[in-house]
């Protein structure tokens, strides 16, 4: 009987050695793509950011950015983070409007928007979608329904006696139900969405525009000491 030889199998050592390099080789290039293409996607954000400023608060031709600080006052920056607005101001100087970076829950995934406020006529005066996954043909349609984005031309924000609290809270009703200048007409078939806008600009807004009726004086001086 002939002895089968059984084939010598290769070493293990230079096939884990290969499978490590690549593996090596292959997160290098993940973190030089990430870093290369960080500050052109920074950037795109602040440009894109920029244009939406200027989008909600049509009258304005300049903005100044303001850091809250302490949850007292506003003070002008030009980089950071944290709890920042955007004041708006015109050819004379002189505040139009305050645009609010907000967020909240969607039906597929965080929505994030830009809102404009007036507080002059004390009312939302223009809202923006700056990112979503919403539904395409459905819950996006936050972003492109002309009828919907009406709402936010002049969506009632007063404050009561107090100046502490909202006189009404901002809630969407059905499509076509709308009777109050601080409710929202929903989109049919996508009322998860629509009510999600609402949701977002509610809380936003009441724990926003307190404090910037409050230091309205912050912003006002703010924006003047910063102008070119």
């Amino acid at each position: 009987m002939t002895e089968t030889t059984q084939p010598a199998r290769p070493p293990v050592w230079p096939m884990y050695r290969s499978l490590v390099g690549i593996g090596v080789l292959c997160a290098v290039l993940i973190v030089l793509v990430f870093d290369g293409t960080r500050p052109i996607i920074a950037r795109n954000r602040a440009e894109a950011l920029e244009r939406a400023v200027f989008t909600v608060l049509p009258d304005a031709t300049r903005r100044v950015t303001f850091a809250l600080v302490d949850e007292r006052r506003f003070e002008p920056v030009t980089n950071g983070s944290g709890s920042l607005l955007h004041a708006g101001f015109d050819a004379d100087d002189r505040l139009v409007g305050v645009a609010v970076e907000a967020g909240g829950m969607g039906y597929a995934d965080t929505i994030s928007l830009l809102y404009g406020y007036s507080p002059a006529a004390e009312t939302i005066v223009g809202m923006q979608v700056l990112t979503s996954k919403e539904t395409p043909g459905l819950g996006d349609k936050i972003q492109t329904d002309e009828d919907f984005l009406a709402n936010f031309a002049a969506l009632d924000v007063k404050l009561d006696e107090t100046g502490t609290t909202l006189r009404h809270r901002i809630e969407t009703v059905k499509q076509g139900t709308k009777s109050e200048p601080w409710q929202i007409d929903g989109i049919t078939g996508a009322t998860i969405s629509s009510e999600a806008i609402g949701d977002i600009l509610a809380a936003s807004s009441a724990y926003w525009v307190p404090l910037i009726r409050r230091r309205l004086e912050d912003l006002e001086t703010g924006g003047i000491d910063a102008a070119p």
